[in-house]
């Protein structure tokens, strides 16, 4: 029986080769530093959600998987640029990622920073060149993803992250912020792995609205590790919320509300995965999953 576990682990199997490749063939004189660094995150591990979320609704809606790596592979990129950037002492100031010492704390601040830049821009070379799909499906992907990405999106939530972090927010400002930084790119690779397959506007809206959701409960999720979660099994340190003073769910709600909140969230994730006509098995598993996990 193929569970949700299995799932990510194909994926993220397939999306490592793939990684990889895409990697092996960047040749440049005097960028092997540079080439390094962006292999040392991009394939340093982790969840792989939401390439997996890409390929998964790429396939309930009628797709081979496989058919839609390069775009996988784009949003894994971009994913991993944000961290690395996130990272920065500019930033967040974080020394560790994934149980090893931030990208910029091995190959310096000004290599990190570039291989950041570097990642964005090879994930749009990848996305760009998946075949056997019709162009206006690629162009309308790849919008959706440089969106997810940008003011609109991820970029601009971490600008209301920086704004708001030496002072309270309220709830709202809150949700606008995380539904931006950590779900716009979350909810684009629901509508991609739609948009690439052919599916409906309204199936793509439906896929929208269940990564909005599965989004948000995954940043409150994150909010609650960072409070009361194992370092140790999470790979970095915890309680950096509480210590640098920034507003977050459980600061603002407790941790017994936010709970409550994923669980109503993830609630109602699952219901829009019953209008899927196709075996949403697995995403329903990944979902209720997600919302107990502990890294």
């Amino acid at each position: 029986m193929r569970t949700a576990e299995i799932m990510l682990r194909e994926y993220s199997e397939m999306l490592e080769t793939a990684l990889a490749d895409y990697l092996s063939r960047l040749s440049l004189p005097l960028t092997d530093r540079l080439k390094k660094a962006m292999s040392y995150s991009l394939l340093s591990g982790g969840k792989r959600v939401r390439p997996a979320l890409l390929l998964e609704f790429y396939k309930l809606c009628g797709g081979i998987p496989e058919k839609a790596l390069p775009f996988a592979c784009a949003v894994e990129m971009i994913h991993t640029y944000s961290l690395i950037h996130d990272d920065l002492p500019c930033m967040d100031d974080d020394i560790m990622r994934r149980g090893k010492p931030s990208c910029h704390m091995v190959f310096g601040e000004d290599i990190a920073l570039l291989a950041g830049d570097a990642l964005l821009t090879l994930a749009f070379e990848s996305a760009l060149s998946a075949e056997g799909f019709d162009p206006e499906k690629i162009v309308k992907a790849a919008y959706i993803l440089a969106k997810a990405a940008g003011m609109n999106g991820m970029v601009g939530g971490q600008v209301i992250d920086i704004e708001t972090e030496s002072g309270s927010v309220d709830l709202e400002t809150l949700q606008i912020k995380h539904r931006n930084k950590t779900g716009a790119l979350i909810k684009a690779c629901a509508q991609i792995g739609c948009i690439l397959a052919g599916a409906s506007e309204t199936q793509t809206e439906t896929a929208a609205s269940f990564a909005a959701h599965l989004g948000l409960a995954f940043q409150i999720v994150d909010d609650i590790l960072n409070a009361e979660g194992d370092s140790e099994i999470l790979g970095k340190p915890t309680g950096s919320d509480a210590e640098k003073g920034k507003t977050t769910y459980v600061s603002l709600l407790g941790l017994e509300k936010s709970r409550e909140l994923v669980g109503e969230l993830t609630g109602q994730a699952l219901e829009l995965l019953d209008k899927f006509e196709g075996d949403a098995g697995q995403l329903r598993e990944l979902t209720v999953m997600l919302q107990s996990r502990q890294l």
